[in-house]
């Protein structure tokens, strides 16, 4: 907690707590390492360079978790599904996924009860992403 100069208690967001900015890209650049060379996920990315979509992803984050608004000026509403919905998103992607996720958010080695918060969401996230049967 911060005080402000009108001496009130002001809650840092959970951005705030696990790092900021540095945080995400860390814990998405990672993940897109193990995305790069993944023959299930990688070919769900369309661009030759995965940067573009490491930058949307991490952006994306950022706001979730309270930090600069930049993904919805950019961007606009996340439409997470929509955005997802032209590819075939099964359990082993899901799965494959979340492995990648679990190796970097490990490497973060965030406070335990932040890094089950995350890891909740991150697992709640993939799990609504499945939209076909394999």
């Amino acid at each position: 907690m911060t005080e402000n100069p009108r001496d009130t208690v002001q809650e840092l967001t959970f951005y705030e707590l696990v790092g900021g900015e540095e945080t995400f890209r860390r814990l998405v650049h990672r993940f897109y390492e193990g995305v790069a060379g993944d023959p299930l996920l990688r070919p769900m990315y369309p661009e030759e360079d995965l940067g573009p979509a490491e930058e949307r992803f991490a952006l994306f984050l950022i706001q979730y978790w309270g930090g600069p608004r930049t993904y919805g000026e950019q961007r606009g509403h996340p439409r997470l599904r929509m955005r997802h919905a032209p590819f075939q998103v099964d359990r082993a992607a899901h799965d494959a996924w979340l492995s990648h996720m679990r190796v970097a958010l490990d490497e973060l080695a965030l406070a335990p009860e932040h890094e089950r918060q995350l890891w909740d969401y991150l697992t709640y996230a993939a799990a609504s992403m499945v939209n076909t049967e394999g």
